[in-house]
């Protein structure tokens, strides 16, 4: 037997009225009251998606990114072209988005979660680009539809957008051993996330289809930030460590100031060392020589997400989805043929 806002009133010794003034978010009721009244519903399995969306007509759609560190989303412009798509998206539809960051120390996530479940949430995107499995797990909680965008959080089972990372990683270090002839290196960031794993699975798989083994190829693990990652190989190249004849990073931010170090040391990019970054920043497009890279359509994974979303608000789509966007090459100045053979 389904649990009703009776079962709720006589439960919290409350008036059936105040139960309902709670769950609908009308006034009447403190706030104190109304989050009490939601917690028991909770508790007891009460069917709280119905009043989610009524509250002010449809209900709005949070966008939601949470942050565990700096180094990441010390680059904010990713992350607003993800927003821009979602946004527009969004406004072809009776939803209102709403844009909020959570942190994800624990105290402060379980409140801002709980601080949702009285809210006009119909819904939430929720950029998973540094979230961890426990993190999508607290919002998987929620009795609204979830769409993970910019992260594969499996073994969970949810809704995703994800990049095609392998996918671009294999035709960036491709593109590399075509133009170079010989075995690509490797930067690394020293930040662990899924995306850049997917990077690494793809370089590997085109190092094996060129008939080459990762073993063999020299890898420095940067910080993923422009000015860190110059520093880093400042001290690689200072130590005098083995270098490569060329390079796929897992970042732009990680290739630039790659590139700024080797310059500052006196390298010619691209006749001595090459570079492909992944991510198609701007600041790639303006550096001498200009960045060659892996583009990947974030607005439209913004859109995409949001489609998905409303499908699964409206229709109630039983089974999640896991879309993947391709990515593709943009070829510019900082890679070309080696005029020497292996």
């Amino acid at each position: 037997m389904s649990v009703t806002a009776r079962d709720i009133a006589r439960e919290l010794g409350l008036s059936p009225a105040a139960v309902s003034m709670a769950l609908n978010n009308r006034p009447g009721v403190s706030a104190a009251t109304r989050k009490l009244v939601y917690d028991t519903a909770e508790k007891l399995g009460y069917d709280l998606s119905r009043h989610l969306t009524q509250t002010s007509g449809t209900g709005s759609i949070y966008f939601i990114c949470v942050q565990t560190s700096s180094a990441i989303f010390s680059y904010a412009p990713i992350f607003d072209e993800i927003l821009r798509g979602a946004v527009q998206e969004c406004q072809a539809t009776p939803y209102r988005m709403k844009v909020q960051q959570f942190y994800a120390q624990q105290d402060t996530l379980e409140q801002q979660i709980s601080d949702l479940r009285v809210s006009d949430c119909a819904g939430i995107i929720l950029l998973g680009t540094e979230m961890s499995q426990e993190v999508a797990t607290a919002f998987l909680s929620l009795r609204v539809p979830v769409i993970v965008v910019d992260s594969n959080v499996e073994p969970l089972d949810c809704s995703c957008v994800v990049i095609s990372n392998t996918q671009g990683a294999y035709l960036a270090t491709d593109y590399l051993i075509s133009r170079r002839l010989t075995q690509p290196g490797y930067l690394k960031s020293f930040v662990p996330l899924r995306n850049f794993d997917e990077r690494w699975e793809g370089f590997q798989k085109a190092l094996r289809a060129n008939g080459m083994h990762a073993a063999h190829s020299i890898v420095h693990t940067l910080a993923p930030t422009i000015e860190g990652a110059m520093t880093e190989m400042l001290e690689v190249l200072d130590r005098g460590d083995p270098l490569a004849n060329c390079y796929f990073a897992e970042n732009d931010l990680i290739a630039i100031g790659a590139m700024k170090a080797f310059k500052q040391r006196g390298y010619r990019i691209p006749e001595d060392i090459a570079i492909v970054g992944f991510d198609n920043i701007s600041e790639g497009q303006v550096m001498e020589p200009a960045l060659t890279t892996v583009n990947i359509p974030r607005t439209y994974m913004g859109r995409v997400a949001v489609r998905c979303l409303i499908n699964a608000i409206q229709d109630g789509v039983p089974h999640h989805i896991k879309v993947e966007v391709s990515t593709d090459l943009v070829i510019r100045s900082s890679v070309v043929r080696s005029s020497h053979t292996p």
